[in-house]
């Protein structure tokens, strides 16, 4: 009955939101400031607001603020952001971006945003080689490492593509150098950079034992990688951040490959109580295929399929829960913790898939739909069975284009539990449903 009466709210607010919408015309260069009378030279603004309804079954034991809740339905701000960049000279570029994620009625008020990036670059050779410093996204290990969020075929990107997230970086980026470029169909990027100290952590550091943690030590040097072969179209470079679907404006082939290397990142005891240091090393091979069926009609499908070892040392997962309507558990919780929070990172293999079709384009008057599904199947060392994660839904695009969009998600998560033997196993399953409307200019 409770589930019947949410997708009745979800129908209303779908329709109400088609009432009331109003079309424009997508100007192109509207926040474009021209330095020059060419317009090579430039400076661009942008703005994205992503307005997040949820309703979660949490995971067993959850509380907020020590009381009890076996349901919740909130409401949060997924991503504000605002980004300005541009060419000042035609080898002198800049990009910055300010905002925050995450805000819900849990968190600090007048507190959240903050700056996501902000780098110099300069252009050696104008598109061979690129170079540039300061805090960046340019990020190694795999395409959804640095995922453009303005596009994103699923409701969310594959966060554990993250997977440093919030403990020795701020969200996904680092203080550091990079270099970047195209030659002939090959895009690069590697960086070098500094993490950010552990003890600043916004995920929780366990404390040393058996099993492998992030080191409290002053961290070495981090470098990392990503190569990118482009068999058809020509994805641009110009941000860190790659794009989860054309919408059938582009026939884009893609084979990749990255890392992350650390020294020296992860600390464990052994049986003897020894102290053991161990690097980080994390990779990644990766296919992304987005191309129209009948340019005519504009229908289009989107796949993205990636393989990922992770090695973090001995055992070592981590949960994570997005934008979390909880803070704590009582004496009944389970592995998984607070909320809807999952086993999403971790030492051992992970396969993720998406795919995706775009109906004909003016389906519904101006805008159209598009159906998609993604599942993360992960094998990590510290659990006793395999984690499945499984998502699916539509993005509506009220004019056809991500300027105006409404997602409705739903997924399903496992919920693992300690065993009298040792073990940790799924006891349950969990789901999650999310309606999210996103403007961006």
């Amino acid at each position: 009955m409770k589930n019947s009466r949410l997708f009745v709210v979800i129908l209303l607010i779908l329709t109400a939101t088609k009432s009331f919408g109003q079309t424009s015309p997508n100007k192109a260069n509207q926040l474009k400031l021209n330095l020059s009378d060419d317009g090579k030279n430039y400076v661009r603004f942008t703005f994205l607001n992503q307005v997040c309804l949820r309703y979660t079954e949490a995971n067993p034991g959850s509380t907020l603020y020590g009381y009890k809740q076996n349901q919740v339905f909130d409401i949060g701000l997924r991503r504000t952001r605002m980004q300005v960049y541009g060419k000042l000279s035609p080898r002198v570029f800049f990009y910055s971006q300010f905002g925050m994620n995450n805000f819900n009625s849990n968190s600090k008020q007048f507190s959240g945003a903050f700056f996501h990036d902000a780098t110099t670059e300069y252009h050696v050779f104008e598109k061979a080689v690129h170079i540039g410093a300061g805090l960046s996204g340019w990020s190694g290990l795999s395409r959804y490492a640095s995922p453009s969020v303005v596009s994103i075929l699923s409701l969310d990107a594959p966060l554990y593509e993250q997977a440093t997230n919030g403990v020795n970086d701020q969200f996904l980026r680092k203080l550091g150098v990079y270099a970047k470029g195209k030659i002939g169909k090959l895009d690069y990027r590697v960086a070098l950079s500094i993490p950010m100290a552990t003890q600043n952590s916004v995920a929780p550091i366990k404390p040393l034992s058996l099993i492998s943690e992030f080191a409290p030590t002053p961290a070495k040097l981090q470098s990392q990688g990503y190569l990118m072969y482009q068999f058809l179209d020509q994805e641009d470079n110009i941000t860190p951040y790659t794009t989860g679907n054309y919408l059938g404006k582009k026939k884009v082939l893609n084979l990749g490959a990255g890392f992350i290397y650390q020294p020296k990142a992860m600390w464990n005891l052994n049986t003897a109580n020894d102290t053991l240091v161990n690097d980080m090393f994390l990779f990644g091979v990766d296919f992304f295929y987005d191309t129209p069926i009948n340019k005519e009609k504009g229908n289009a499908i989107t796949t993205y399929l990636v393989y990922n070892n992770y090695n973090f040392g001995a055992n070592y997962v981590r949960n994570v829960g997005v934008m979390n309507p909880h803070n704590s558990t009582d004496s009944t919780g389970s592995f998984n913790g607070a909320g809807n929070a999952f086993p999403m990172i971790g030492t051992g293999n992970t396969i993720y898939g998406q795919l995706g079709y775009l109906f004909k384009k003016e389906l519904l008057g101006n805008g159209t739909i598009q159906l998609y599904g993604a599942s993360q199947f992960s094998i990590f060392d510290g659990l006793n069975e395999n984690m499945i994660m499984l998502e699916g839904g539509m993005n509506w695009f009220i004019e056809g284009t991500h300027n105006s969009k409404i997602s409705l998600n739903y997924q399903n998560r496992p919920v693992f539990s300690n065993q009298p033997d040792g073990s940790i196993r799924v006891t349950q399953r969990k789901g999650m449903v999310q309606l999210q409307y996103q403007i961006t200019i």
